[in-house]
């Protein structure tokens, strides 16, 4: 009896069956989808070269040569393009890792990207969280490709840089194949996606001379908010409209808000802290309305003219026009988004949740007749919790010296 357990249970002991070792992996960390003048796909692979990587990211020297290898392949369709590239990488190649998805601007406009996310998500290696962003203004193996500081593998670079600027500008939001996903699935929100442009030289930023010098001769920087429809690029907002399409999803963490004073452009800075956004919709006669409330609270960061900040009727004139300042910019990026005739806010989504039946008879035209015309109600409550170290600025005590 005892040797037939021992020998049912060797059933159950799969072992090492699936192993993958190191030494025959090619480790991909980012992939650039373009598009090629005759009009195949051109799959750009950014490998990572081991020993270049491991000494330096522990700050003790590592390899001389580049963290990562860089390869292009093409073919009719994704898959294609993955496999031709097996004829150029001596190992293995291996997806689990990669964490970036670039496709150009180009590819976005002409093709959309529906099929290019199916490609991935079938693939059972490949992780639905990588992020997704649209190379601004050049190809997408040209952010492959370049090099950076810091960060030695570009692709971490890129997907830091997305949690900072998040984190801190409000500005740019991070987005995972699986959340695009699921976005095109629903019909009534659009797809928003950061940008991502090369700033400098492109071929320089090849070398690995680009990242011995102090100051890089070609840089990867985040870039306004690329704006779908039907899963096609559309438009770009950028600035106030980008950071009103981040604030009216609820994703704005932290950022700064300025407001004049005594004609005085962009006299005070306000650092927002902490915030809350909630979207809610009303039907009546079959009409549909969103009302959004916002509630942002932070300290006064910087003022360049005497105010005095100890008394509450000024700091209640402040908190009045931040309230103005942050209500101009949600309904900029409102109009904007209804000329687009795209609901990039998931206001349509709204409705749904609300009022099933009435979304039903109204979905099928909702982002080209209903959403441009929508009726939009916007509150916003800003609040001043603190003024920073100094209590009043010592610019009002210059003022009366004078």
């Amino acid at each position: 009896m005892f040797l037939f357990l021992m020998l049912i249970s060797l059933l159950f002991l799969s072992g090492c069956w699936s192993k993958k070792e190191l030494p025959e992996l090619a480790i991909i960390s980012a992939v650039g989808i373009d598009k090629n003048e005759e009009g195949k796909f051109v799959k750009t692979h950014q490998f990572i070269n081991p020993n270049n990587v491991a000494g330096g990211l522990q700050g003790g020297g590592g390899g001389q040569g580049p963290s990562v290898s860089v390869y292009t392949s093409t073919g009719d369709n994704i898959l294609e393009a993955h496999f031709r590239a097996s004829t150029k990488v001596s190992r293995r190649l291996y997806h689990s890792h990669a964490n970036l998805l670039v496709i150009s601007e180009e590819v976005a406009r002409e093709e959309g990207i529906q099929d290019i996310l199916d490609a991935f998500e079938r693939d059972p290696e490949i992780r639905t969280t990588m992020t997704i962003v649209i190379a601004k203004g050049r190809k997408a193996g040209d952010i492959i490709t370049s090099l950076t500081s810091i960060d030695r593998i570009p692709a971490e670079k890129v997907n830091k840089t997305l949690e900072t600027t998040e984190k801190m500008f409000g500005e740019h939001i991070k987005v995972s194949i699986q959340e695009s996903i699921s976005i095109l699935e629903s019909s009534g929100r659009e797809l928003v996606i950061t940008g991502f442009r090369q700033k400098g030289d492109s071929e320089k930023g090849k070398k690995l001379e680009n990242i011995q010098n102090s100051e890089l001769d070609a840089t990867l920087e985040a870039d306004g908010l690329a704006i779908f429809k039907e899963g096609k690029l559309i438009d770009w907002f950028h600035d106030e409209d980008a950071r009103g399409v981040v604030w009216i999803l609820d994703k704005v963490k932290e950022t700064n808000v300025n407001i004049d004073w005594e004609k005085k452009k962009d006299a005070i800075a306000y650092q927002v802290i902490r915030q809350k956004t909630k979207v809610s919709a009303d039907v009546k006669n079959g009409k549909p309305a969103i009302t959004i409330h916002v509630r942002a609270e932070g300290d006064i960061r910087e003022v360049v003219v005497p105010v005095d900040l100890t008394d509450p009727k000024v700091i209640a004139n402040i908190e009045k026009g931040l309230g103005k300042e942050i209500e101009k910019e949600l309904k900029d990026s409102i109009n904007l988004a209804q000329k687009n005739k795209s609901d990039i806010f998931g206001f349509g989504e709204t409705v749904q949740r609300s009022y099933p039946d009435a979304w039903r008879k109204m979905k099928n035209n909702w982002h080209d007749v209903t959403f441009p015309d929508l009726k939009v109600n916007v509150k916003v409550e800003a609040f001043i919790r603190r003024t920073g170290l100094r209590t009043n600025s010592y610019l009002s005590q210059m003022e009366i010296n004078r």
